[in-house]
């Protein structure tokens, strides 16, 4: 393995870890249950205390 193989080796697998953790954390927004809590957090600026 040539040290040109090995960066771009990194370049992918750190490509596809960086998709992953996108990917999750639009799951997360995007998910059913979690709606009511985006919501509430949404409206808290223009709540009055």
């Amino acid at each position: 393995m040539t040290l040109q193989n090995f960066f771009f080796e990194a370049k992918v697998l750190s490509l596809l870890a960086l998709m992953f953790t996108f990917l999750a954390i639009v799951a997360y927004a995007l998910w059913p249950s979690n709606q009511k809590r985006f919501d509430e957090a949404a409206s808290l600026p223009l709540n009055e205390d």
